[in-house]
């Protein structure tokens, strides 16, 4: 089992793939800097989380 995101993440990621969905996949490297280049998130954690729910998400509509 892993960690619980925040209701806040899941918003994010959410509206990120939403808004994007060709620009996520599921490499965590490529997604962490797609963040940077689209949002403008203030800390560095934030985004990683940001990234890693992302991949979770990806990784779950491929299965």
């Amino acid at each position: 089992m892993g960690r619980v995101k925040t209701k806040n993440i899941k918003r994010v990621a959410t509206e990120l793939i939403d808004t994007y969905p060709d620009q996520f996949s599921d490499n965590f490297e490529e997604n962490k800097q797609k963040i940077e280049e689209l949002t403008t998130v203030q800390s560095k954690p934030m985004r990683n989380k940001i990234a890693g729910y992302i991949v979770a998400v990806k990784k779950r509509l491929v299965d």
